[in-house]
């Protein structure tokens, strides 16, 4: 028994030196000899610890080899071309996007009477089927997204470059929309189309159903 204890006398020593040595590492790892962002360096000439990036650098992902994609300009002029075609998804996508961000100034017609203007803000947006902007270049439309024009800011952060692109196709939907003429319509379809018949109107709780066409009433088939 006592030399056990003889024992661990002499090895409690050791044992402290081993722990002050491990004490030491963590405190090495924990405080490292670096800067904090945006802390003071003496050993630029500006005295900022945080750098700039080189000049010229690129994000990864965004290069932007195609600057029409990104700005809509060929040289100094807007572009008249969408950078990629036009789909049933592109125009959906662009209805949707504009119903969310530009709705509620240019409306959902895009004649400039949004809810917002008609509260009384105040400078009202021009319509999109005056005919300046019905001979506007499609890339007016997206410029005008990315830079903002007069009061109206820029949404190049609230809105993709692709999503801006369907937006502007929509708005090119839309004057078509407020200013076709007979020759525009399908063969087959008249104008102005004839009002959906309803069999049960709805509740506002239930939606409504619609009353079969005369083709689909012939099969016994409901709408």
């Amino acid at each position: 028994m006592a030399t056990f204890r003889k024992s661990e006398r002499s090895f409690a020593p050791l044992l402290l030196l081993v722990l002050m040595a491990s004490v030491g590492c963590r405190l090495d790892m924990h405080v490292q000899p670096r800067y904090n962002p945006l802390a003071k360096s003496d050993f630029f000439p500006d005295q900022r610890a945080s750098r700039p990036p080189v000049e010229g650098t690129v994000a990864r992902g965004d290069a932007r080899a195609d600057s029409y994609f990104y700005t809509g300009k060929i040289g100094n002029g807007d572009g008249d071309f969408m950078p990629f075609p036009v789909t049933k998804d592109v125009l959906e996508r662009g209805r949707e996007r504009y119903n969310v961000y530009c709705a509620p100034c240019h409306s959902r017609v895009g004649d400039g009477n949004g809810m917002v203007p008609s509260r009384g803000f105040v400078r009202k947006p021009p319509s999109y089927h005056i005919d300046r902007l019905r001979k506007a270049p499609i890339g007016y439309f997206f410029d005008v997204q990315t830079n903002g024009f007069g009061i109206m800011l820029d949404y190049s952060a609230q809105i993709p470059a692709r999503d801006r692109w369907c937006i502007a196709a929509y708005i090119r939907a839309l004057q078509l929309s407020q200013n076709a003429t007979a020759a525009d319509v399908p063969a087959g379809q008249t104008v102005p189309s004839k009002a959906p018949e309803f069999v049960e109107p709805g509740t506002g709780a239930t939606l409504p159903q619609a009353a079969p066409s005369a083709a689909k009433a012939e099969k016994g088939e409901t709408e």
